[in-house]
């Protein structure tokens, strides 16, 4: 894959910015930084980069969120902002080994998706025994 002018803006505001956006806040990011990219531009590079492995795309109910991430990885979501946080998280080998045997499947990698709220700040200072 060539990495045009365009694309390494795109995935250098991704890499900086650590977190899951959608096409309009790459636009409007770049943008705002004076870095002229159209609407289209900035369509077409995230489909060729996350075609490409390079980075990922989450679907989600509001739209395409993408992400600077394209190693199998899990997310927490914020059920109150809707804000998606990576996580690398390793399952037991004995769940991984149960589900194998439910399902027939050979699990070759895995994503899980948790959805939370975040504790009041109170509860994470003093939490109860």
């Amino acid at each position: 894959m060539r990495l045009s002018r365009q694309r390494r803006m795109v995935l250098d505001l991704l890499w900086l910015e650590r977190s899951h956006l959608s096409a309009r806040d790459i636009f409007e990011k770049l943008n705002n930084q004076g870095r002229n990219i159209g609407h289209t531009s900035v369509y077409q590079n995230l489909e060729a980069l996350q075609s490409a492995g390079v980075i990922e795309c989450l679907d989600r109910a509001s739209g395409r969120l993408y992400g600077y991430r394209s190693d199998p990885h899990s997310h927490l979501v914020c059920a109150n902002s809707g804000e998606i946080q990576d996580l690398d998280l390793v399952l037991p080998a004995e769940l991984i080994h149960q589900i194998e045997q439910t399902t027939g499947f050979t699990i070759e990698s895995y994503s899980v998706l948790m959805t939370g709220r975040r504790a009041p700040a109170a509860a994470k200072l003093n939490p109860t025994p």
